[in-house]
């Protein structure tokens, strides 16, 4: 804070000291805002009380009962929503503003009871007998209906984790990489159809204008989830001609994300195109130095990386300039 102004204020006679020191004395002892730290402290006390309460139910299983453990947790889930129906704001095809960050995090936990109530009644009598896609879907309804009644992105990104689950996407990203010479066809053409799904519905949130907002969970997740299947499906194939096919519709999907980016000035959006772009464009190369001679190949291949590199953080600060000026 100036307070040049203030004393300028002072000299000409429109405040008094007593006024000039008080605002002297705050400017020396600024309020420290703990926004983060609480909503840090709510969200880790969130994940504790879910996992305290699945471990005192594991070690208490025999003790307690199924019924009872059932009856608790169908409890915590209940109070949660209703507190939430209580202290919402009406809906709204736009964002609505949250009452506050105990509200968001009671959410959550509502949420987190429901799925453990979901799971244990599934895990302990069966009510969807072997039909394990329907006792995903169920949860991956109630989360997207819950995400968009409440106006909540974490309730959101538990849905589309549950959608991948119910998609039979349930390998990690570092899995399916590490095995992605082994990777069979419709898991990756699944993780494939996911993403695209996933970048439709950030599209169709934007043009329909309904809860616009959430295009930024819907289109950073379909944008991982599409390029990783599509470098799985180029690194799979690499040996067959097909490859050039997935790598040709990698850089499609690039432009097509690079013009959305410009287009909604996201240079965090721009700045993933840009990467997973230049590791496809690099591979390319790198693959056809390869079948050259291999001292040539050395240093064609370390000219290539060096101004390459170069080029890259060129273009981005360019880049990044170009979003500014539009």
């Amino acid at each position: 804070m100036d307070t040049g102004l203030y004393k300028k204020l002072h000299d000409e006679g429109l405040i008094g000291s007593e006024t000039l020191e008080k605002i002297a004395e705050k400017h020396k002892n600024p309020l420290f805002s703990l926004h983060w730290e609480l909503k840090t402290l709510l969200y880790l006390g969130v994940t504790l009380l879910s996992t305290g309460l699945g471990i005192l139910i594991y070690k208490n299983i025999d003790t307690i009962g199924h019924q009872f453990i059932l009856l608790f947790i169908a409890g915590i889930c209940a109070s949660c929503f209703v507190y939430c129906v209580k202290k919402r704001n009406p809906f709204s095809r736009e964002k609505v503003k949250s009452p506050s960050s105990f509200y968001d995090y009671i959410l959550l936990l509502g949420c987190l009871s429901l799925l453990s109530f979901l799971g244990y009644l599934q895990f302990q009598y069966h009510v969807f007998g072997d039909n394990y896609g329907l006792a995903t879907f169920i949860p991956m309804l109630i989360l997207f209906y819950v995400a968009y009644e409440f106006d909540h992105i974490g309730v959101l990104s538990m849905a589309i984790t549950n959608l991948a689950i119910w998609l039979g996407a349930t390998i990690i990203p570092y899995t399916m990489l590490s095995n992605g010479l082994y990777s069979s066809t419709p898991l990756i053409t699944r993780y494939l159809f996911l993403g695209l799904l996933l970048l439709a519905a950030a599209f169709l949130s934007e043009h329909y204008n309904f809860k616009k907002h959430f295009k930024f969970t819907y289109q950073n997740f379909g944008l991982n989830i599409s390029f990783l299947a599509l470098f799985t499906g180029y690194f799979s194939f690499y040996e067959s001609p097909l490859s050039f096919l997935w790598l040709i519709a990698l850089l499609i999907l690039g432009f097509i994300l690079y013009t959305d980016a410009l287009k909604n000035k996201s240079f965090y959006f721009l700045l993933l195109v840009i990467l997973y772009t230049y590791t496809a464009i690099s591979t390319l190369i790198v693959r056809i130095l390869f079948h050259m001679d291999s001292e040539l190949a050395f240093v064609l291949g370390l000219f290539y990386f060096i101004g390459s590199a170069i080029g890259l953080i060129i273009t981005l600060i360019h880049l990044n300039k170009k979003i500014k000026e539009i």
